[in-house]
């Protein structure tokens, strides 16, 4: 009996073995999805280098500079020197207004698909009266004659057309660049006067035509944003600090409008230098490509160890049931195509739809496999139960891997079923006095 039960070990030892091994050219082939991956997005940011990167509109701010001295003291001079530096107040809008059309095109680059955009977008609202009461600076320091009014934009090489400002009914051109860093890193500015105290408000309008790729967000600088955004694209992904008050997506593309107040961000309508920070109020729109194959990949191969198990178990209770032989060559070459096939779906998937490509690979793996298995069982009811357990395998992976938002619950249910019909199939098997040597038979000796 102790020499059954080593034999019964022996053969299960290997088997898992074999699985383990099989491991290390999934783990590669994880390694190639995450290098592809990355190759695909060089191919964007390329795209995008000449194109335009993805953008982000900030502002309209109103900077005004101001002088003030201050007593800079070194560690060799304590009495110190008094050195004048200029500093900027900020003030934002207390209405802004956005209204844009995003025109979206594909561009390929090898086999990779990129998404741009144009965009035509209109600015528009009101600043309250410039009031420096609640700043503690002298007005002679103030310089109203300097103050400018600044556009944050990520990547200047996007802006089409030239931008005017509509400032209070007279018209201006912006410049290039920031005249302070506290606020936006990069952007366009444009000198407006403030100094007209009979002005109870001052508004302002201009049209920005702009391109990008795939992402274009917005930061709500004023005590009230509106933002109300057209596209033709039919797959948005809402993205940033803030989603959508209302939006309508259907085939012919997407609607959505944001009102988001003062009192929704972390940042104030006014302050000196550098004290805050606004990016991380951004929010909008990121233009999806509707399949992402390398996503799929990767959580398809994170079920390898998985299909491979639950294989290898069918042909074990193959050997043990039907008293056949199965060589641990056999296993691993089988395990070779069951891994092949994330090679095989990796690879069709960046020409062809996904859920083509896993039909594709997946039967042709199947084929393979049944031929195999019919050459060394010699049994058509044997290759026709192997494969139809395969085949409810693959189909049970691919269901997981469709539903994202249900995955664990289906796969935790598929597993529990699995285990019911393994528990159930290998109730009556005595493992005590199985043999693996004097019971089964070997392939030559069927032959």
């Amino acid at each position: 009996m102790k020499a059954h039960k080593n034999n019964v070990f022996i053969k299960i030892s290997i088997i898992v073995v074999i699985g383990m091994l099989l491991l290390v050219p999934a783990a590669m082939i994880k390694s190639l999805i995450v290098e592809r991956e990355a190759t695909q997005r060089e191919a964007r940011l390329e795209v995008g280098a000449k194109w335009g990167q993805e953008q982000t509109i900030s502002g309209p701010c109103i900077s005004v500079p101001f002088l003030r001295y201050i007593k800079q003291v070194s560690a060799k001079d304590s009495i110190g020197k008094v050195m004048l530096v200029k500093e900027y107040i900020h003030f934002l809008p207390s209405e802004l207004f956005i209204n844009g059309n995003i025109y979206p095109e594909r561009r390929n680059r090898g086999i990779y698909e990129i998404v741009v955009y144009n965009s035509k977008i209109k600015i528009s609202g009101v600043f309250k009266r410039i009031d420096f009461s609640g700043f503690d600076i002298p007005m002679n320091s103030i310089q109203l004659d300097k103050a400018v009014i600044s556009i944050g934009i990520n990547d200047l090489r996007g802006i089409e057309k030239q931008v005017s400002l509509r400032w209070n009914g007279e018209k201006s051109l912006f410049n290039p660049g920031m005249v302070s860093n506290d606020v936006f890193e990069s952007g366009i500015n444009a000198l407006v006067n403030i100094s007209d105290y009979d002005s109870a408000a001052y508004s302002f309008s201009f049209d920005l035509d702009l391109k990008g790729s795939q992402l274009l967000y917005f930061i709500p600088v004023g005590e009230v944003t509106d933002v109300n955004i057209v596209s033709s694209w039919k797959n948005p992904s809402f993205n940033g600090a803030f989603l959508p008050d209302t939006r309508t997506v259907t085939d012919s593309g997407f609607v959505a409008n944001w009102n988001i107040l003062n009192l929704n961000r972390n940042f104030p309508q006014q302050w000196v230098g550098s004290n805050y920070k606004i990016a991380p109020s951004a929010f909008g729109i990121d233009l999806l490509v509707p399949v992402d194959n390398y996503q799929k990949s990767m959580r398809s191969i994170k079920y390898a160890l998985l299909f491979i198990a639950l294989t290898f178990m069918v042909f074990f209770f193959v050997e043990v049931l039907q008293k056949v032989f199965i060589h641990p060559v056999q296993y691993i070459l089988v395990g070779f195509a069951l891994i092949i096939f994330y090679t095989l779906l990796l690879s069709i998937s960046e020409h062809i739809n996904y859920n083509a490509a896993f039909f594709v690979s997946a039967l042709a793996t199947l084929l393979l496999i049944a031929a195999y298995v019919k050459a060394i069982l010699k049994s058509n009811i044997l290759t026709g139960l192997i494969s139809g357990i395969l085949l409810i395998l693959y189909t049970f992976i691919f269901v997981i891997i469709q539903l994202q938002d249900y995955a664990l619950l289906i796969g935790s249910i598929g597993l529990f079923v699995i285990l019911a019909l393994v528990m159930f199939i290998s109730r009556k098997i005595d493992w005590y006095n199985l043999n693996m040597d004097d019971k089964a038979l070997t392939i030559s000796e069927k032959d």
